[in-house]
């Protein structure tokens, strides 16, 4: 009996010793193949041309230099070059993400198109800068890495570090500079990695980059290359620029209808959830009233297209929309109709046209009463964060190389986040999850509890698995999609510029003070500055307005 107990804690003192594999040592691919797109166009070509410049995004790496320790979760990141370059295509610059992801990036690769010997697109460097070492470094790393900057020649730009594992310079044809006039402005953007366990420490920072001017007319094109910054310095490498104006590599009308049959996503309701969405035709035909400043007491049945309401102008309260006024109508409109909700697609250009952005718009007729955590208490807010007409999106962000889903970005109130395919859930193939939160309805790519606010005191956004689902590609409608020309027609509820909702008619401070005297003294004060901190989307002091009036309409999405 002895013995055996002395070989189970040899084999226990053997599992307990051994180390779980970063996340970064396993390939990240989406659930299934890529379908094959309709033809048409350039989407999903392969290449890009920005004018002079193709350009190619590879995802094949050869592993140079990596660090255990350091960045995200202190797990260290990895270096890498692309590989398996197409004939002709140049190394713009090399890749790095954080060991506590998946491995799931991309760089693109570039070709001289231009036909021009003494003044084309690309040209080798003229020497290299050593940027940083990590021979002083004492962490665990695999060997000593070196990042180099490459000195461009005149008329040229470096866009991306080349990484290597000597002192020697690397080879000067290893790379290549890209000319001026095919460069825009860059910015840093994801932090990757430093050697201590904040962004600061320790000189070195490495980050992500992306376009410092992002939206459907912006030209700038990511290379996917990361940023060395050292001692707070920033080298300020730029991206690229997409110098051809026409949009030949966005999807055509056919190509938009497979992306959403093979990408749309299944948005899950908190099984307590008591406010859905429904379609704008539904709202508009069980009730709601549309507002005229001065004309209160006369308001008007609004068209199922909206065909009455104002179009243009501002946000100016002149206008605005509320529930019926018959108080069981009320009731049962708040509560939407899931079986008829639609979602409402807007696609549009991103980063030079390089990507396609699918913003899928749901309505909901009412956003429900909040709720907020304060340390151990959770309390019903009463009628703070209630408004009539909310409206929610999710967007799939995917490349127009070859139509594969890189990203979706999930709204919640009056900014989101971003997350990486790679950190998605999905079902039915490639379609992604989202969470919406407890009457709230803002989307989260995980569920459970997510507090917004200070520290242990905020507002409850309650995410969960319930039986109700929307899988938006069931029922949707392309509302604007405007690089296609008139091929959609907007819906006249579209451009209508005004709230979708009454402004607040409670007083934020009585409800404040109904819920204070349930809390000990000293939260007191406490909860009613984290209540106050919050913007006014949480709050629900006004309605919102429509899609087309967020600034993410023509930009990029806030984060």
């Amino acid at each position: 009996m002895g013995n055996r107990i002395s070989v189970s804690r040899k084999i226990f003192n053997v599992f307990k010793k051994t180390k779980k594999p970063p996340p970064i040592e396993t390939l990240f691919r989406l659930p299934s193949p890529l379908p094959s797109w309709p033809a048409g166009g350039g989407f999903a070509s392969g290449i890009i041309d920005l004018g002079g410049l193709e350009v190619c995004q590879v995802s094949t790496f050869a592993k140079v230099w990596a660090t255990q320790e350091g960045g995200p979760d202190n797990l260290g990141a990895t270096f890498f070059e692309p590989s398996s370059l197409p004939d002709g295509f140049f190394m713009l610059g090399c890749y790095s993400q954080p060991n506590n992801k998946r491995l799931f990036g991309w760089v693109l690769a570039g070709k001289d198109a231009t036909n021009d010997p003494s003044g084309g697109a690309l040209r080798p460097p003229t020497d290299y800068t050593l940027v940083w070492s990590s021979e002083s470094l004492k962490i665990k790393q695999d060997g000593v890495g070196y990042i180099w900057l490459p000195t461009p020649p005149d008329g040229y730009k470096a866009v991306g570090h080349v990484i290597t594992t000597s002192p020697e310079k690397p080879a000067l044809d290893k790379i290549r500079c890209v000319r001026s006039d095919f460069t825009d402005s860059n910015e840093n953007d994801a932090w990757i990695w430093g050697p201590g366990k904040d962004v600061s420490a320790n000189g070195i920072s490495i980050y992500s980059s992306r376009p410092r001017n992002r939206g459907v007319q912006a030209v700038g094109v990511p290379t996917g290359t990361f940023v060395a910054e050292n001692n707070g310095a920033s080298l300020d490498l730029p991206c690229l620029k997409n110098a051809n104006v026409n949009q030949n590599s966005m999807p055509n009308q056919d190509q938009i209808k497979a992306l959403v049959q093979a990408y749309s996503p299944h948005i899950y309701f908190h099984p307590d959830e008591d406010y859905f969405p429904s379609s704008v035709a539904w709202f508009f035909e069980n009730g709601a009233l549309l507002y005229t400043k001065g004309e209160e007491s006369n308001p008007v049945p609004i068209d199922p297209t909206g065909s009455n309401l104002p179009q243009g102008g501002a946000n100016d309260d002149a206008y605005w929309i509320d529930l019926p006024i018959d108080s069981a109508a009320k009731e049962r409109v708040k509560k939407g109709d899931l079986a008829d909700a639609y979602a409402y697609l807007h696609v549009k250009p991103m980063f030079g046209g390089t990507f396609t952005d699918i913003a899928i718009w749901l309505f909901y007729p009412f956003n429900g009463p909040a709720r907020a955590k304060v340390e151990f208490f959770n309390i019903s807010l009463g009628k703070i964060g209630e408004h009539v007409g909310d409206w929610e999106h999710v967007t799939l962000r995917i490349s127009n190389f070859n139509g594969e889903l890189k990203s979706m970005y999930f709204s919640q109130h009056s900014k989101g986040v971003w997350a990486d395919a790679s950190d998605l859930e999905f079902v039915n193939g490639n379609k992604p999850v989202a969470y919406s939160s407890l009457h709230g309805h803002a989307s989260y790519p995980k569920q459970g509890l997510v507090l917004q606010g200070n520290g242990s005191i905020g507002i409850r956004n309650d995410s969960g698995k319930g039986k109700s689902f929307m899988d938006t590609g069931a029922k949707f409608l392309v509302v604007d999609a405007a690089y296609l020309g008139p091929m959609y027609v907007e819906p006249p509820w579209l451009n209508y510029a005004r709230k979708w909702g009454p402004k607040i008619s409670y007083s934020i401070e009585d409800e404040i003070r109904k819920v204070e005297k349930v809390l000990p003294g000293k939260l007191k004060s406490a909860f009613e500055k984290a209540v106050n901190s919050l913007p006014r989307e949480v709050l629900g002091e006004e309605g919102p307005t429509g899609p087309k009036m967020k600034d993410s309409w023509i930009g990029d999405e806030r984060s």
